[in-house]
């Protein structure tokens, strides 16, 4: 039987009140997080803040700000949800932050949290050696990757594709929000399928990695993501052996790949002992993201048949 909780409403009554009070009931209702944040207080504020349509970083004082009562009902709803569920707060306010920049995404897409955003700060350095004219974004999903491309390299052309057709009009509304419809454009594929006779000077991917048994013993809020986006075989290969193999055709010959395979990586470097992946380290956290330039996918070719 569940226990029915009295509402705070009458006794909490500004922005400050109600984070404090939803860090008390994520912690104690130990809560998985990992979808822009790790700890209740910054999931909190993810939550409860675009849902109040504030910026995340609102000035300190605006948090005692006294709310109205239709908001304090909202936000109860919401935190609420937010245990009762176990989804992503992303999918709650239908907001997530990548790269400084604002994306909407929803249940047909994976919550961006790709540390790619550390090294695209950066400008893909040292790893890209010229400027990249055309990029793509393989396994958008929410166009975060791609968008965060597109605002780096501003003279590029970028294709985000993806096979899911769901995932192309979450993507190609985070275009339009972002006003990038002459630059980005949206292409449904299977891998490489619908991008024939296209070269990319840069190719980046977050494609699904995750191996059988770690997508079974995922916490509840990964279980409410897309299971196309995440699972890939029993080892977490299965799309990234394809990308290998086929990649080279639509990299240009001074082209570079950047993929995130996350926690297959050791079983990347198993399966292809001879290849000098380039694993890239972030400051922020993240690993399990390797280069290869088109010179590497030329010279171990055979290895990736």
């Amino acid at each position: 039987m569940i226990e029915k909780r009295e509402s705070p409403v009458a006794e909490l009554l500004t922005i400050r009140d109600y984070l404090r009070w939803a860090t008390s009931r994520f912690n104690a209702s130990e809560l998985f997080f990992g979808h822009g944040t790790d700890n209740a207080w910054d999931e909190a504020v993810q939550l409860i803040m675009p849902t109040l349509h504030l910026p995340w970083d609102s000035p300190p004082d605006l948090l005692n700000a006294r709310l109205t009562l239709e908001e304090r009902r909202q936000l109860v709803q919401v935190v609420e949800r937010r245990i009762e569920e176990r989804i992503p707060a992303p999918y709650i306010t239908g907001k997530a932050g990548f790269f400084g920049l604002e994306f909407f995404v929803d249940e047909r897409v994976l919550v961006p949290r790709s540390p790619l955003a550390e090294s695209l700060q950066q400008e893909l350095q040292p790893w890209l050696t010229r400027y990249p004219h055309s990029i793509l974004d393989l396994c958008t999903g929410s166009g975060c990757i791609g968008i965060a491309c597109a605002t780096v390299f501003t003279d590029a052309e970028v294709v985000l594709s993806d096979i899911s057709s769901d995932a192309l009009a979450v993507a190609q509304k985070n275009i339009d929000y972002h006003y990038l419809s002459d630059q980005v454009t949206a292409v449904e594929s299977d891998l490489f399928d619908g991008l024939t006779g296209q070269q990319f000077d840069l190719i980046v991917s977050n494609p699904p990695y995750v191996n059988e048994e770690d997508l079974q013993a995922m916490p509840a809020e990964f279980q409410a993501e897309p299971a196309l986006a995440l699972g890939s075989g029993d080892d977490g290969l299965d799309f990234t052996r394809r990308l290998l193999r086929e990649a080279r055709q639509y990299l240009s010959d001074d082209g570079i790949m950047i993929v995130e395979v996350g926690n297959s990586w050791p079983a990347l470097e198993q399966a292809y002992p001879r290849v000098p992946f380039t694993w890239i380290e972030f400051e922020q956290g993240g690993h399990g993201v390797f280069a290869l330039t088109a010179d590497q996918l030329d010279q171990y070719r055979e290895d990736f048949q």
